[in-house]
């Protein structure tokens, strides 16, 4: 389990991905709290808009999948018993980014490409 920066997240959130292509999928929980113990959240390319999409997939019964139109409103959204991703940041553990080891995939998104 690793911990990123917020600064981290916005890099990774900030590449380009591409229309059937590329997703980006972070398997992340929360600290001490059994309800968020494996959740998801990435970036996509909505396929009725061919705008990016940010989503949070926080439960396995999908009962808690959420999507935002941008960035902004993704990390400020109070999806989190009423607080934001930005508000619990500090409590964010991720498991892998793109079924990664997150230390390994990490230069990926802090490269010159992205």
């Amino acid at each position: 389990m690793s911990k990123i920066t917020f600064n981290e997240l916005e890099r990774i959130m900030s590449y380009s991905v591409v229309k059937n292509k590329t997703c980006i999928e972070i398997d992340f929980y929360i600290d001490g709290c059994v309800e968020y113990s494996s959740s998801w959240l990435g970036k996509v390319i909505d396929n009725d808009t061919d705008e990016a999409s940010y989503w949070f997939g926080l439960t396995e019964d999908g009962l808690q999948a959420y999507d935002f139109n941008s960035f902004e409103e993704f990390t400020n959204a109070k999806v989190f018993k009423g607080k934001s991703l930005k508000d619990i940041w500090h409590l964010v553990s991720l498991y892998s980014i793109d079924g990664f080891n997150v230390q390994e995939r990490l230069p990926f998104y802090s490269s010159e490409n992205s």
